[in-house]
């Protein structure tokens, strides 16, 4: 499957993270590899999570579907659909992994920041230096 940005995915990404401040987090429905997930839907009109949205009801269980799958997890997931790179390779849009307290959350970048989903569902914005795993999206 190949992942190409459409040629609208700026606005559509725009849209897309302005949507989603106040949506509380709930596993199967709204969470950070839902978020990833739609990051990459926004941009290229393929959802990578299509097929566990809705299946499940707690992190362990969306762990256990992506492990039913042939998935580790959800940087799993987006590393079997897109290229990885360097992170000086970063451009707006593409998808960042940075650690925190809950193991591995993935985000999207935008400019000098990435956008999170944070603890209560809205976004947040933390510097690219934690990065741990940068995926491209589009052209270079």
């Amino acid at each position: 499957m190949e992942l190409a940005r459409l040629p609208d995915w700026q606005p559509r990404l725009h849209r897309w993270l302005i949507g989603l401040p106040g949506r509380p987090v709930q596993p199967g429905r709204h969470d950070c590899c839902l978020f990833m997930a739609g990051a990459i839907e926004a941009q290229t009109g393929i959802d990578l999570a299509a097929p566990w949205r809705g299946r499940y009801t707690t992190m362990a269980g969306g762990r256990r579907v992506l492990r039913k799958a042939g998935y580790d997890d959800h940087v799993a997931l987006v590393a079997a659909h897109l290229a990885e790179g360097h992170v000086s390779q970063a451009l707006p849009g593409d998808i960042a992994i940075v650690p925190t307290e809950a193991g591995p959350a993935g985000g999207v970048v935008q400019g000098g920041a990435v956008y999170v989903l944070g603890a209560s569902g809205g976004l947040a914005l933390v510097p690219m230096a934690p990065v741990m795993r940068l995926f491209l999206l589009g052209e270079r």
